[in-house]
Protein backbone atom coordinates (compact mmCIF):
# COMPACT_ATOMS: atom_id res chain seq x y z
CA UNK A 1 0.00 0.00 0.00
CA UNK A 2 1.45 3.52 -0.63
CA UNK A 3 2.45 5.28 2.36
CA UNK A 4 0.79 8.59 4.26
CA UNK A 5 2.74 11.06 1.68
CA UNK A 6 2.22 9.35 -1.60
CA UNK A 7 -1.61 9.79 -1.47
CA UNK A 8 -3.43 12.40 -3.84
CA UNK A 9 -3.63 14.08 -0.25
CA UNK A 10 0.43 14.39 -0.14
CA UNK A 11 1.38 18.17 -0.80
CA UNK A 12 1.65 19.44 -4.46
CA UNK A 13 -0.71 16.36 -5.53
CA UNK A 14 -3.90 17.63 -7.25
CA UNK A 15 -6.94 17.44 -5.30
CA UNK A 16 -9.99 16.30 -6.75
CA UNK A 17 -12.57 17.91 -8.77
CA UNK A 18 -15.50 19.90 -7.02
CA UNK A 19 -18.14 17.99 -6.27
CA UNK A 20 -20.20 15.28 -5.44
CA UNK A 21 -17.66 11.89 -5.93
CA UNK A 22 -17.31 8.18 -4.70
CA UNK A 23 -14.30 6.09 -5.85
CA UNK A 24 -15.54 2.64 -6.81
CA UNK A 25 -12.80 0.36 -6.48
CA UNK A 26 -12.14 -1.68 -9.61
CA UNK A 27 -10.03 -1.04 -12.58
CA UNK A 28 -12.67 -3.18 -14.58
CA UNK A 29 -14.17 -1.06 -17.33
CA UNK A 30 -16.93 -3.42 -17.65
CA UNK A 31 -18.05 -2.98 -13.90
CA UNK A 32 -17.69 0.49 -13.57
CA UNK A 33 -20.16 1.06 -16.72
CA UNK A 34 -21.87 -2.08 -14.95
CA UNK A 35 -22.52 -0.40 -11.49
CA UNK A 36 -22.56 3.35 -13.20
CA UNK A 37 -25.90 2.08 -15.12
CA UNK A 38 -27.27 0.99 -11.91
CA UNK A 39 -26.17 4.26 -9.78
CA UNK A 40 -28.15 6.36 -12.47
CA UNK A 41 -31.12 4.35 -12.36
CA UNK A 42 -31.17 5.29 -8.91
CA UNK A 43 -31.16 8.90 -9.04
CA UNK A 44 -27.10 9.11 -8.33
CA UNK A 45 -25.68 9.45 -11.65
CA UNK A 46 -22.88 12.24 -10.63
CA UNK A 47 -19.02 11.89 -9.30
CA UNK A 48 -18.63 8.07 -9.74
CA UNK A 49 -14.69 7.27 -10.87
CA UNK A 50 -13.23 3.82 -11.05
CA UNK A 51 -9.27 3.59 -9.92
CA UNK A 52 -7.94 4.64 -13.20
CA UNK A 53 -8.61 8.34 -11.53
CA UNK A 54 -5.77 7.48 -9.37
CA UNK A 55 -3.44 5.69 -10.62
CA UNK A 56 -0.78 4.93 -7.91
CA UNK A 57 -4.03 3.47 -5.97
CA UNK A 58 -2.73 0.05 -4.39
CA UNK A 59 -4.09 -3.57 -5.60
CA UNK A 60 -5.70 -5.00 -2.64
CA UNK A 61 -5.07 -8.62 -2.42
CA UNK A 62 -8.87 -10.52 -2.12
CA UNK A 63 -7.83 -12.96 0.70
CA UNK A 64 -10.93 -12.94 2.25
CA UNK A 65 -13.08 -15.90 2.48
CA UNK A 66 -16.51 -14.39 1.54
CA UNK A 67 -17.55 -11.66 -0.96
CA UNK A 68 -18.31 -9.44 1.81
CA UNK A 69 -14.74 -9.81 3.47
CA UNK A 70 -13.56 -9.41 0.13
CA UNK A 71 -15.48 -5.97 -0.30
CA UNK A 72 -14.64 -4.38 2.73
CA UNK A 73 -10.81 -5.29 2.05
CA UNK A 74 -10.99 -3.34 -0.91
CA UNK A 75 -13.39 -0.57 -0.04
CA UNK A 76 -11.25 -0.03 3.34
CA UNK A 77 -7.83 0.28 1.72
CA UNK A 78 -9.22 2.68 -1.24
CA UNK A 79 -11.15 4.46 1.30
CA UNK A 80 -7.97 5.29 2.86
CA UNK A 81 -5.88 6.27 -0.15
CA UNK A 82 -8.40 8.33 -1.23
CA UNK A 83 -9.81 10.08 1.70
CA UNK A 84 -13.67 9.75 -0.31
CA UNK A 85 -16.31 7.48 0.44
CA UNK A 86 -15.46 4.02 -1.74
CA UNK A 87 -17.55 1.48 -3.31
CA UNK A 88 -16.31 -2.04 -3.26
CA UNK A 89 -17.92 -5.07 -4.51
CA UNK A 90 -17.30 -8.81 -4.64
CA UNK A 91 -18.81 -11.40 -6.73
CA UNK A 92 -18.97 -14.74 -8.43
CA UNK A 93 -20.26 -17.95 -9.71
CA UNK A 94 -21.59 -20.12 -6.75
CA UNK A 95 -22.15 -23.63 -8.30
CA UNK A 96 -24.33 -26.40 -6.28
CA UNK A 97 -22.49 -29.38 -8.33
CA UNK A 98 -19.24 -27.90 -6.83
CA UNK A 99 -20.09 -27.29 -3.56
CA UNK A 100 -20.29 -23.70 -3.84
CA UNK A 101 -17.32 -22.88 -5.95
CA UNK A 102 -15.81 -21.43 -7.62
CA UNK A 103 -16.96 -18.78 -4.91
CA UNK A 104 -14.59 -16.10 -3.93
CA UNK A 105 -11.98 -18.00 -6.59
CA UNK A 106 -13.90 -17.31 -9.40
CA UNK A 107 -12.07 -14.17 -11.16
CA UNK A 108 -9.10 -16.61 -11.04
CA UNK A 109 -10.53 -20.02 -11.20
CA UNK A 110 -8.80 -21.21 -14.23
CA UNK A 111 -5.54 -19.70 -12.05
CA UNK A 112 -4.83 -16.56 -14.01
CA UNK A 113 -6.65 -13.90 -12.48
CA UNK A 114 -9.72 -12.22 -15.05
CA UNK A 115 -9.11 -14.53 -18.01
CA UNK A 116 -12.77 -14.73 -18.35
CA UNK A 117 -12.84 -17.52 -21.59
CA UNK A 118 -10.21 -20.21 -19.21
CA UNK A 119 -12.68 -19.44 -16.53
CA UNK A 120 -15.84 -20.30 -18.33
CA UNK A 121 -14.26 -23.37 -20.14
CA UNK A 122 -12.84 -24.90 -16.74
CA UNK A 123 -16.31 -24.70 -15.13
CA UNK A 124 -17.68 -26.53 -18.17
CA UNK A 125 -15.47 -29.05 -18.41
CA UNK A 126 -16.11 -29.73 -14.40
CA UNK A 127 -19.47 -30.45 -15.34
CA UNK A 128 -19.20 -32.01 -18.73
CA UNK A 129 -20.84 -35.29 -17.13
CA UNK A 130 -22.97 -33.26 -14.51
CA UNK A 131 -26.58 -33.25 -15.20
CA UNK A 132 -27.68 -31.03 -12.33
CA UNK A 133 -26.44 -27.87 -13.42
CA UNK A 134 -28.02 -25.45 -11.06
CA UNK A 135 -26.12 -22.63 -9.98
CA UNK A 136 -26.21 -18.66 -8.24
CA UNK A 137 -24.60 -15.40 -8.67
CA UNK A 138 -23.73 -13.78 -5.63
CA UNK A 139 -22.33 -9.73 -5.01
CA UNK A 140 -21.82 -8.47 -1.68
CA UNK A 141 -21.05 -4.79 -2.16
CA UNK A 142 -19.56 -2.86 0.41
CA UNK A 143 -19.86 1.40 1.15
CA UNK A 144 -16.66 2.46 3.25
CA UNK A 145 -16.37 6.22 4.61
CA UNK A 146 -12.87 7.83 5.26
CA UNK A 147 -11.44 7.76 8.74
CA UNK A 148 -13.56 9.96 10.95
CA UNK A 149 -17.69 9.24 9.95
CA UNK A 150 -19.11 8.08 13.21
CA UNK A 151 -19.68 4.87 11.35
CA UNK A 152 -17.60 3.89 8.29
CA UNK A 153 -19.00 0.86 6.93
CA UNK A 154 -22.21 -1.11 5.57
CA UNK A 155 -23.06 -4.06 3.27
CA UNK A 156 -25.18 -5.71 0.94
CA UNK A 157 -25.76 -8.51 -0.87
CA UNK A 158 -28.02 -9.99 -4.02
CA UNK A 159 -28.53 -13.37 -5.47
CA UNK A 160 -29.28 -14.49 -8.57
CA UNK A 161 -30.36 -18.42 -9.33
CA UNK A 162 -30.10 -20.31 -12.14
CA UNK A 163 -28.46 -23.02 -14.41
CA UNK A 164 -25.45 -23.46 -16.15
CA UNK A 165 -25.65 -24.09 -20.35
CA UNK A 166 -23.09 -26.83 -21.81
CA UNK A 167 -21.58 -24.27 -24.07
CA UNK A 168 -21.22 -20.49 -23.95
CA UNK A 169 -24.62 -17.84 -25.68
CA UNK A 170 -24.36 -14.45 -26.11
CA UNK A 171 -21.82 -11.44 -26.48
CA UNK A 172 -23.07 -9.23 -23.74
CA UNK A 173 -21.74 -9.12 -19.94
CA UNK A 174 -18.87 -10.40 -19.20
CA UNK A 175 -17.16 -13.14 -16.76
CA UNK A 176 -19.54 -16.06 -16.27
CA UNK A 177 -22.60 -14.33 -17.66
CA UNK A 178 -22.35 -16.66 -21.19
CA UNK A 179 -23.25 -20.02 -19.20
CA UNK A 180 -25.72 -18.55 -16.91
CA UNK A 181 -29.29 -18.71 -17.61
CA UNK A 182 -31.38 -16.93 -14.66
CA UNK A 183 -34.42 -18.61 -13.31
CA UNK A 184 -37.71 -18.18 -14.92
CA UNK A 185 -35.70 -17.27 -17.94
CA UNK A 186 -34.89 -19.01 -21.60
CA UNK A 187 -31.89 -17.05 -22.61
CA UNK A 188 -28.11 -16.38 -20.52
CA UNK A 189 -27.40 -13.12 -18.69
CA UNK A 190 -24.83 -12.56 -21.99
CA UNK A 191 -28.16 -12.80 -24.25
CA UNK A 192 -30.03 -10.06 -21.80
CA UNK A 193 -29.61 -6.40 -23.32
CA UNK A 194 -27.64 -4.61 -20.23
CA UNK A 195 -30.54 -3.10 -18.90
CA UNK A 196 -32.25 -5.93 -18.90
CA UNK A 197 -29.38 -7.65 -16.77
CA UNK A 198 -29.13 -4.90 -14.93
CA UNK A 199 -33.31 -5.12 -13.65
CA UNK A 200 -32.32 -8.77 -11.95
CA UNK A 201 -28.76 -9.12 -12.11
CA UNK A 202 -26.84 -10.08 -8.34
CA UNK A 203 -24.98 -6.78 -8.90
CA UNK A 204 -28.28 -4.52 -9.40
CA UNK A 205 -29.96 -6.11 -6.74
CA UNK A 206 -27.06 -5.62 -3.75
CA UNK A 207 -26.31 -2.00 -5.73
CA UNK A 208 -29.57 -0.92 -5.48
CA UNK A 209 -29.91 -1.61 -1.61
CA UNK A 210 -26.57 0.53 -1.52
CA UNK A 211 -27.24 3.16 -3.07
CA UNK A 212 -29.51 5.33 -1.22
CA UNK A 213 -26.56 5.25 1.26
CA UNK A 214 -23.94 5.86 -1.66
CA UNK A 215 -26.10 9.16 -2.55
CA UNK A 216 -26.11 10.22 0.72
CA UNK A 217 -22.91 10.55 1.50
CA UNK A 218 -21.86 11.34 -1.61
CA UNK A 219 -23.68 14.39 -1.56
CA UNK A 220 -22.30 14.94 1.92
CA UNK A 221 -18.06 14.23 0.81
Amino acid sequence: MADAGSGPGAPGAPGPPVGPRVVLATRNHHKIAELSRILAATGFADGLVGLDAFPGAPDVAETGLTFADNALLKGRAIAAYTGLPTVADDSGLCVDALHGMPGVFSARWSGKHGDDRANLDLVLGQLADVAARGAQFVCAAALVLPAGAARREWTTTGVLAGSLTHAPRGTNGFGYDPIFVPDGFSVTTAELAPEEKDAISHRGRAFRALAPLIAAHAAAS
